[in-house]
């Protein structure tokens, strides 16, 4: 279990206000992982559950979540001022129903989390966000925090969460605020169409960022031979000298640069963190892509004056970044 650096004169979250105890909730189709943020911001628990499938099972299980982490820090459920969760599918924040979470076995239907699982725990405030808005929150609360000289966090965060999963998009937290945009579609940049020639994308588009950029475009380049990720395999191979592992490599890592490129020349955040299931290559995948984007800036010296590689991270893997993200947002007012 990790811990998220001290602020002085108290931590302040995304929504501005005093934080008290919160608990956080990763919903995921397989587990869920939870975690406790004190007064200060600190992580003082964490908690790792199977996830249970259709709306009776999924409310009762992340019920017992925050119970067990609660309960492992030591602290009482009447100390908990609020609960946050990120969950896949198409949610709307304002209302707390979620639908489409097909992984979840919710399907049409909205279902209304919020209130189902404030009920569950007594009343206490329940809010529930996208999974990659609560990574990227969470990413700025870790992150930003423990790279600040005085050890407390930045006075405003600002950061892109990457997502390299089956897909390719991002959350933003723009001086201090989660971006959704107008419609929620901010920071889908997995589907900016990058060549008008390229492979058909399932959006209806042609060319789009993400069929170079992401998981599914990795393992449809280099697919899986001998059991392993595909993206394992590939660096593997690559490693050892295999040639056109290398060049399937070297194009997969230029592609996430353009992203990082796109994210900072849009948006100009402070750090783009790398997340998602490609992401846990680790600082081998973190070089090729910092590698990728200092050749890139060696055509422009407008690129070169933005240190973009500087900016780029990895998703902090000693705390569960999407459940402490999702604490954050439980501190609503």
């Amino acid at each position: 279990m990790g811990k998220v650096g001290k602020r002085e004169g108290g931590a302040r979250s995304v929504t501005g206000r005093a934080p008290e105890y919160t608990v956080g909730l990763d919903i995921g189709g397989t587990k869920i992982l939870g975690a406790l943020l004190d007064p200060a911001g600190e992580v003082v628990a964490t908690v790792r559950r199977s996830t249970v499938h259709g709306a009776e099972g999924l409310v009762a299980g992340a019920a017992q979540a925050v119970r067990d982490v609660v309960e492992s820090g030591g602290v009482e459920l009447a100390a908990v001022v609020g609960v946050g969760l990120g969950i896949p599918g198409i949610v709307d924040h304002v209302s707390g129903t979620v639908k489409h979470a097909v992984n979840l076995g919710v399907h049409d239907d909205e279902l209304p989390l919020a209130d189902l699982l404030s009920l569950a725990l007594g009343g206490v405030p329940v809010v529930v966000e996208n999974d990659l808005n609560v990574a990227a929150v969470g990413a700025a609360h870790v992150l930003e925090r423990s790279e600040s000289p005085s050890g407390g966090a930045p006075e405003h965060e600002d950061l892109a969460f990457l997502a390299l999963g089956t897909g390719l998009a991002s959350g933003l937290v723009l001086d201090g605020e989660l971006r959704r945009g107008a419609s929620g579609a901010a920071g889908e940049i997995g589907h900016i169409p990058v060549d008008p020639l390229g492979p058909e994308c399932p959006c209806g588009q042609r060319g789009c960022l993400e069929r170079f950029a992401s998981g599914k475009a990795l393992e449809a380049a280099w697919p899986s031979r001998y059991g392993k990720p595909a993206p394992v395999e590939l660096f593997e191979a690559a490693r050892a000298g295999d040639e056109e592992a290398i060049a399937v490599k070297d194009r997969f890592a230029s592609a996430t640069a353009s992203a990082v490129r796109l994210l900072v020349l849009a948006t100009d955040v402070r750090h783009v963190v790398l997340g998602g299931g490609v992401a846990l290559l680790g600082t081998e995948l973190l070089d090729a892509v910092q590698d990728a984007l200092r050749e890139q800036a060696k055509v422009s010296s407008f690129l070169g004056s933005l240190k973009l590689a500087e900016r780029v991270r990895l998703a902090p893997t000693h705390v569960p970044v999407a459940a402490v993200g999702a604490a954050v947002l439980g501190r609503r007012s």
